[in-house]
């Protein structure tokens, strides 16, 4: 079945806000396996020209993914998450992510498409801190798979 195109426009706030500790950015940084020390050190953070520990360019992934999943798994939208593929993603900041922020994200749905029997959805969020302003845009393009004949 194709997606629900009246979908298209729809907005889904925020609706939690997340504190960025240290203590998380250097889980992240083990996890991606990035021994740069700007992850772990306050003092080397410092000394590169940031106020606290820098969060990795993809952490915000922590904000991201449960946000598009809560999109995906709407059952109004019609989505058949087992054939749902990744086709892209991307992250645009405004500025870099320190411990210490309080972030919060909202999302979009830009379009619905169907293309070579399949549907392509494009999301679009955005991540603010604690005084609204905002930090990173992210996009995803997800492909759902038709059905096989």
């Amino acid at each position: 079945m194709p997606l629900d195109q009246s979908f298209t426009g729809r907005e889904y706030p925020s609706d939690s806000k997340y504190f960025v500790s240290r203590e998380k950015i250097r889980e992240f940084a083990d996890a991606i396996e990035d021994p740069n020390p700007v992850y772990r050190d306050p003092e080397a953070a410092r000394a590169a020209g940031h106020p606290d520990v820098l969060a990795p360019p993809t952490f915000l992934t922590i904000l991201n993914l449960p946000k598009i999943n809560g999109i995906v798994t709407d059952p109004a939208l019609g989505l058949d998450y087992s054939r749902m593929v990744h086709g892209d993603q991307g992250f645009r900041y405004e500025r870099p992510v320190h411990a210490g922020d309080e972030l919060e994200i909202s999302a979009k749905i830009e379009t619905i498409m169907a293309r070579a029997g399949n549907d392509f959805i494009n999301l679009r969020a955005e991540i603010t801190d604690a005084d609204g302003k905002l930090v990173c845009t992210t996009r995803a393009q997800l492909v759902v798979r038709g059905a096989e004949a």
